[in-house]
């Protein structure tokens, strides 16, 4: 007989407080100083608030556990529900607690969260104390290990540890195995030791000092640091020379004369790239190819660049004070297009793209901005100054190919970036180089220096378990080459110059490598913004939240391949669809951690380029058509998954984030299938049950690709149980009054929380919370089988669970603007959270938008008012017309033009009347509970007058319809 494993249901499966882990997300990604993400940069990083959250609310044990064992199916009563309520209200108040940036690494708050996790697991296994698995799976005395096989950047695997957890990181790319070495691997192994470098050793206080957590490791990091920074300085300083400030110089600039006789650091070097003029008469000429010829637009301190042109030929000067319109605008037209600065003659992007993939694309020094006493000073080139530029000779330039790096570039253009390589201007390849180099050079002055502090000399590296000398400087060295990555990060030729804030932009400010047409040449051995001393600072500061007494593996796996997942706890962040091409991006750090690393680590670098093959995101370019990429995805996920379903450990739940925005597409049924959608059936199909679906906000506003683009905000925390393999089938009859059971219970709950004022889940994310007990129902069973005995599809589910809200009568962005107009009314909202309602009624802020009804952009979302709607709309034509559309043009009509107007319209779409009368009268209650009387006036005025409507539309001559809006 099978004995079956007592499952206690878990905090994370019926209530969180959700504004509390938001908040501290949102928080987190402006903290730069002591997060461990200065460590190295990866895409879409958890917030370690959020992973930390979910990971300890998928632990313990929700108080109403033992009584809904022993009363499967009953209703509690009045007095226990109010039990429980407090109960979850102490652990919300420790969630609180634990989420806070400042509580990161305050041991008595973990402590408080490890002691409930250590409770609930006892209580676990002396349940299941009589399982024939019981010593393999519910030792009381040993808490299970946590399992990431989409490790990705670390946060979930270094919170685990951090919760006391022993933590296992896997994923297929071995940037992002470096970074969980770097993050849960190495601190443990070294944590308490103190320095080894022969500085620290020589102060008498370094044996009394406090090393505990990674506190040596920091300081042997900053030491071998700081040394590769003098060496670079030795090696390379020729190149980057002040400048001196002249009397000529000086002459028309009043700012400039303090500074007379004065050398002064170069910050940056700003450079306009440049092809042969499309003019025939100018062809002999490099114009400039320049978006914008502001350097600052700080109120006060305005400067900018200004072109003499001396007939075929033209030189750059910088001046001070207001811009002119005309410098707004740099040489660059419409968008795709730049006219040359000498004739005006407009020309293309492709012709760009022709003239750099032919090796006619240069470069010519615009500006030079200078430390100065009291900030930046703006400086005209030099010759000297761009000749010394030119004289760098780069011995190594990376050749591993650069194809689909330019995911935003629809059309294909390469701008002449066909390897790695071309990224960098040759005196930053030689600094790169150098810094690269000075990283192995530096493993062998660790390795002696460790050796001399009496560390064992047993040749044993880091991958074989090595704890000496030969480890450790291995261990060193990885921290030493992420410098090597930060700088390049800062230090290419895709950095552009921020001139609202006069900072230069990194590489990766967005999720993709974009074109920039006048870019930013750090400094490196300065001490401003993007330096290698300003990023090292940041770095150092980051072994703050790491070394955890707690083990840590990372390992290289195809998620697929893997047995790690075999008895551990399951939290993890997959791949979103084909949102970000991590493989592909980090090519651009590969390049040169490889340079640097692979005499330590032979088998993570083997290959010339991350491995992408098996990558599991929907990439067209490498499958052939965005169909063929579509369906590995899926099947590659649906696989990742069941295999997540038979190995994590049976006594949790699994946790999903998933984040990844997909645009509609048809069907060939003719509906519409969101990636959201998608992804849940994928889930379903591969044994696992969906429990719980939370809204999590964590993305920053305000961030750069969130500025030009409704970016994503927010991940779905899907909470999953293995399904039983002999779960049986249900008809849709027995779901719906499962349902009806279910979903009252479920929204008390949310809506109640943990008997505190306010609710937990705010009511713009209840749509979507209230899925997750919807398809808790739905895919606990084998399928819900209609009545011509087909399986139900994940659609018709998502659209019968939003019944529950009695919006099924309207389409799918009908019930997101119902929703959205009850929270916002007419007001803005944030983008997160319409990306996040939308999800859950089955459609797409883009979609909604498309149909004409919402402004979305720059990261806000808005409903448009019907005055604001197209006066040349027609019906008929109208490929996309929700209720809620046409509503809003009826109105407009209506006020304009009258009764038989506003029935020509009904006329037109006879289908859809009912439907738009039912949504008046629904706004106009809502209009009126909320005291909005205009627009409830607005809504009673269509009401009143609908039979006038309905008669003139009865009225109106059927053979002219056709022709009625021409």
């Amino acid at each position: 007989m099978t004995i079956s494993i007592k499952n206690p249901k878990k905090l994370i499966e019926v209530a969180l407080p959700l504004d509390a882990i938001n908040i501290a997300s949102a928080r987190e990604k402006s903290i730069r100083h002591g997060h461990p993400s200065t460590l190295h940069l990866w895409w879409a990083r958890r917030p370690l608030a959020a992973a930390r959250a979910v990971i300890f609310a998928q632990m313990v044990n929700d108080p109403s556990w033992k009584w809904e064992m022993e009363h499967p199916g009953e209703v509690p009563p009045g007095n226990l529900k109010g039990s429980w309520a407090a109960s979850r209200k102490r652990l919300f108040a420790l969630i609180e607690d634990l989420v806070k940036w400042e509580n990161t690494t305050n041991e008595t708050v973990l402590e408080k969260a490890r002691a409930e996790i250590r409770k609930s697991w006892r209580e676990t296994c002396e349940l299941n104390k009589d399982h024939p698995q019981a010593t393999e799976l519910f030792d009381p005395d040993k808490l299970p290990a946590f399992h990431d096989p989409f490790a990705g950047g670390g946060a979930l695997p270094l919170e685990a540890q951090r919760l006391g957890l022993e933590a296992y990181a896997s994923d297929l790319n071995p940037v992002a195995v470096l970074i969980n070495k770097a993050m849960i691997e190495i601190p443990p192994k070294f944590a308490g030791r103190p320095p080894i470098n022969p500085e620290a050793r020589s102060k008498k206080q370094v044996v009394a000092q406090d090393w505990t957590g990674a506190r040596g490791l920091a300081e042997d990091v900053r030491h071998y640091g700081q040394w590769m920074r003098e060496e670079a300085q030795k090696r390379i300083g020729h190149l980057y020379p002040p400048i001196e400030i002249t009397a000529e110089m000086a002459e028309d600039r009043p700012d400039l004369k303090p500074y007379v006789g004065q050398k002064l650091t170069v910050i940056a070097w700003l450079w306009a790239r440049t092809v042969k003029s499309p003019n025939p008469a100018f062809r002999h000429v490099d114009v400039p190819l320049a978006s914008t010829f502001i350097l600052s637009s700080k109120a006060g301190k305005e400067a900018y660049v200004e072109p003499v042109i001396d007939r075929d030929s033209y030189r750059f000067t910088v001046k001070m004070g207001k811009p002119p319109d005309e410098a707004k605008g740099g040489t660059k037209l419409t968008r795709g297009s730049f006219r040359c600065l000498l004739s005006n003659t407009p020309f293309q992007y492709a012709y760009i793209d022709d003239e750099a993939n032919a090796g006619r694309m240069s470069a010519r020094l615009m500006a030079i901005v200078a430390e100065g006493q009291r900030g930046r000073v703006y400086l005209a080139p030099t010759l000297l100054q761009e000749e010394v530029a030119l004289t760098a000779e780069p011995t190594f330039k990376p050749d591993t190919p650069s194809r689909g790096t330019w995911a935003s570039n629809a059309q294909g253009r390469i701008y002449g970036f066909k390897t790695f390589g071309d990224y960098f201007t040759s005196r930053q390849l030689v600094a790169l180089t150098t810094f690269s180099d000075l990283v192995t050079e530096s493993g062998e002055r660790i390795y002696r220096d460790a050796v001399a502090a009496g560390m064992a000399d047993d040749q044993t590296g880091l991958d074989a378990g090595g704890l000496g000398a030969w480890a450790y400087a291995e261990a060193v060295g990885v921290y030493l080459a992420f410098l090597v990555s930060q700088v390049a990060n800062h230090s290419s030729s895709v950095c552009g110059w921020n001139n609202a804030n006069t900072q230069m932009r990194s590489v990766f400010a967005r999720q993709a490598i974009a074109m920039v047409w006048e870019y930013a040449e750090s400094n490196p051995l300065c001490d401003s913004s993007g330096s290698y001393s300003n990023l090292f600072e940041r770095q150092v500061k980051g072994f703050k939240a790491l070394g955890s007494k707690v083990a840590g593996f990372a390992s290289q796996a195809d998620v697929n391949q893997q047995s790690i997942s075999l008895g551990k706890l399951v939290s993890t962040d997959p791949p979103y669809y084909d949102n970000i091409g991590y493989a592909d991006l980090s090519d651009f750090f590969y390049v040169w951690l490889r340079r640097a690393l692979k005499p330590f680590f032979t088998s993570l670098f083997a290959t010339l380029a991350v491995p992408k093959a098996e990558e599991l995101i929907a990439t067209p370019y490498r499958h052939g058509s965005k169909d063929k990429a579509e369906a590995f995805f899926l099947d590659g996920m649906t696989k990742a998954m069941q295999k997540l379903a038979m190995e994590a450990h049976p006594g949790f739940p699994v946790t999903i984030y998933y984040a990844f925005k997909q645009s509609e597409s048809e069907t060939g049924t003719g509906t519409t299938s969101t990636g959201w959608e998608t992804f849940l059936d994928a889930v379903c199909r591969s044994g696992l049950a969906i429990g719980g679906t939370w809204p999590v906000r964590t993305e920053k506003q305000g961030r750069v690709i969130g500025n030009d683009t409704n970016a994503l905000a927010s991940s779905i925390v899907l909470v999953c149980r293995q399904r039983s393999a002999d779960t049986p089938s249900i008809s849709r009859r027995a779901f719906l009054r499962e349902l009806n059971q279910v979903l009252p219970e479920a929204l008390d709950e949310m809506t109640r929380g943990a008997g505190d004022e306010r609710s937990p889940v705010a009511p713009v994310d209840l749509s979507q919370a209230i899925i997750g007990p919807g398809m808790a129902v739905f895919s606990k069973y084998a399928a819900v089988l209609e009545a011509d005995g087909t399986p139900m599809s994940v659609r018709t589910a998502l659209q019968i669970i939003n019944r529950f809200f009695a919006e099924d009568d309207f389409d799918p962005d009908t019930q997101f603007c119902l929703h959205w107009f009850g929270q916002y009314g007419w007001k803005e909202g944030k983008f997160g959270e319409a990306d996040t309602l939308s999800r859950s009624k089955g459609t797409s802020v883009e979609g909604v938008r498309q149909s004409g009804v919402l402004y979305a952009t720059g990261g806000v979302v808005r409903l448009l008012k019907w005055p604001e709607y197209p006066a040349d709309w027609d019906p008929q034509k109208d490929e996309r017309l929700p209720v809620w559309e046409l509503l809003h043009q009826l109105i407009r009509v209506f006020k304009a033009d009258g009764e038989r107007a506003a029935g020509l319209i009904v006329a037109a779409v006879p289908s859809k009347a009912e439907a738009t009368r039912q949504l008046a009268y629904r706004l106009y209650t809502l209009c009126e509970r909320a005291g909005w009387a205009e627009d409830a006036r607005a809504y009673n005025e269509i009401i009143t007058s609908w039979s006038a409507i309905e008669a003139a539309a009865a009225a109106a001559p059927t053979p002219l319809q056709a022709d009625m809006f021409d």
